[in-house]
């Protein structure tokens, strides 16, 4: 009996330790993405507001009743949500009949198709802006036409917004749509309920939780916006994260700027906090089946119309911009403006525009190696669903850089990393550590479910077989992930490629980005200039659209999920 009391007290203490072991490896892993978040996150982020809000020593809060009574800061709060709301509604209209299309359709084309739809999400916001001003703007198509401009209305805006985020509803809402067993609302047909009444009582409380989720998303994108309005609001139209990029490198009022901040802080925090509830209701309130098995051929005219028009949408909403962009990149004749990027007129840079390229690249690949590392530590660390409130909390903070003003990062970098050990100014790391912020995000929820699909038992019995924790990851959730972490990868790469908001104020002059070169030219007036932009704007295009077509094929499943 003391022999057997003394095997279990040993095996328990055993299983403590290793408990203890994983815990404390558990909380080494999240170390290092926390202490990136708060020297690379946190404190410019506070720097710029402290500069803004403090005063020999002493924090002005009544500023920011002083800036809400501001009628144009009302103006600016008023548009930015009203167009949010309204960018919302129009892109769940519009795309909504895309996602039942990818989702319950099999037709020829479908894999390239989804691939085309996603293009204009990984777009840096500045080609999506250049793209509708070739179109809707001064001298573009529709105004070539019709004599119609919409460059300098809200029209351009909201259909510059749809236009990003087609995606994100057809491929959020159409991939847990492809996952609901259809049989559910064929048995409530049987029962004689007519087909509407049968997809409102039985799919659409189902489709909910995604529905918000994206809506919640596309609100957040929307709410934010910097490059469209930039570029297509003129001086009529400014969003909060507009009118921050004013008030800091226009104005310098950095006390209105850090009020403006503060507000879209807790906005942002507010959105992710009901994306997070969304998505867990989501993943424990359904029942999923192989979506290979709901799809299938349109049948009868309403079907084929049906698939006729999202078609047509696709063309008209997401190529016809797109090709109008390529067809004024190539409107000077032996490819003029191309060639004109290679020449060094000592205007706009101090190099030739092509040296961009170069320039976005090699900062995309760096700010992809850093991104894939703390957001590969992360999601290792936030893999068990059991982890403490702390670990949960730091999940949902992963996603502030999304919402977060990127302005104000930018700007904080220069005010906060200008004394040593991080005085960085001057240092071409800077440009790639803040697009590595925003790659994070996109590494983790790529990684994160893959993460929690593999069945603990196997970690356990290497465990039990001696293998270290180090040894576990490497032999057991590697391999498992190894897919997934090449499209998170990748998504970090097109996103750092494309980063504008913090990169146009720590970008220098003799090594401009792509879309800070593209912004600089559009800011400039002449017919080469415009044209130059609308070159650059195309090669970043390109190399985006590659890049997505990498990622689809190399998705580890069907489900459309960012």
């Amino acid at each position: 009996m003391d022999l057997a009391r003394t095997e279990v007290t040993g095996a328990t203490g055993a299983a403590v330790r290793k408990d203890r072991r994983g815990s404390a490896a558990r909380l080494g892993l999240i170390a290092v993405p926390v202490a990136f978040f708060a020297v690379f996150f946190a404190y410019p982020v506070a720097a710029i507001v402290a500069r803004g809000l403090e005063v020999d020593g002493v924090w002005q809060f009544g500023r920011i009743g002083e800036v809400l009574a501001q009628s144009d800061v009302r103006h600016v709060l008023w548009f930015t949500t009203w167009q949010a709301i309204v960018s919302t509604a129009l892109t769940l209209l519009i795309a909504l009949p895309g996602a039942y299309v990818f989702a319950r359709f099999d037709f020829p084309g479908k894999q390239v198709l989804r691939a085309v739809v996603t293009v204009p999400f990984v777009l840096p916001t500045v080609v999506v802006g250049t793209a509708f001003l070739a179109l809707v703007g001064r001298g573009g198509l529709l105004d070539e036409l019709w004599g119609v401009r919409l460059d300098t209305s809200v029209w351009a805006i909201l259909l510059a917004h749809v236009f990003f985020n087609y995606a994100v509803v057809v491929r959020t809402v159409g991939g847990l749509w492809a996952q609901l067993d259809p049989r559910q609302e064929e048995a409530a047909r049987m029962l004689g309920a007519s087909p509407l009444r049968a997809w409102r009582q039985v799919t659409l409380p189902a489709l909910a939780p995604a529905v918000a989720a994206a809506a919640l998303m596309v609100f957040l994108f929307t709410f934010t916006s910097f490059g469209v309005v930039q570029i297509l609001g003129g001086p009529t139209f400014s969003t909060l994260e507009v009118e921050i990029y004013r008030q800091t490198s226009e104005i310098f009022d950095l006390s209105t700027a850090a009020v403006l901040t503060l507000i879209q802080f807790v906005a942002v925090g507010v959105i992710l906090a009901l994306h997070a509830w969304t998505v867990r209701r989501r993943e424990t309130a359904l029942r999923l089946v192989d979506p290979s098995v709901t799809a299938r051929r349109p049948r009868g005219t309403g079907q084929w119309a049906l698939l006729g028009g999202v078609l047509v949408t696709v063309v008209v909403l997401l190529l016809l911009p797109l090709a109008v962009l390529v067809e004024r990149s190539l409107d000077a004749p032996g490819f003029g403006y191309y060639r004109a990027l290679t020449r060094v007129d000592g205007g706009v840079f101090l190099v030739a525009p092509i040296e961009a390229i170069g320039n976005s690249l090699s900062y995309a690949v760096a700010a992809t190696l850093i991104a894939v590392v703390i957001g590969g530590l992360a999601s290792v660390a936030l893999t068990r669903r059991d982890a403490g409130r702390f670990v949960r909390g730091f999940d949902a903070l992963l996603m502030l850089p999304l919402g977060v003003s990127a302005v104000t990062v930018g700007f904080g970098f220069l005010i906060a990393l200008d004394e040593p050990p991080l005085d960085l100014r001057s240092s071409w790391i800077l440009v790639p550590l803040a697009q590595a912020l925003v790659g994070v995000p996109f590494v983790v929820r790529t990684m994160l479910p893959v993460l929690r699909a593999v069945d603990v038992r196997l970690r356990e019995a290497a465990s039990v077989l001696g293998a270290s924790p180090w040894r576990v990851w490497r032999e057991v959730d590697l391999p498992m992930v190894r897919r997934a972490l090449l499209i998170a990868a990748g998504f970090a790469f097109a996103v750092s490629l494309g980063e504008f908001g913090a990169t146009v104020f720590i970008a220098r002059p003799d090594n401009p980005t792509l879309p800070v070169a593209v912004e600089r030219l559009l800011g400039r007036p002449g017919e080469l200039n415009y044209g130059q932009a609308m070159a650059l704007s195309t090669i970043l295009m390109v190399v985006c659209a590659v890049a997505l077509l990498v990622l689809e094929r190399l998705r580890t499943d069907r489900s459309g999920e960012f």
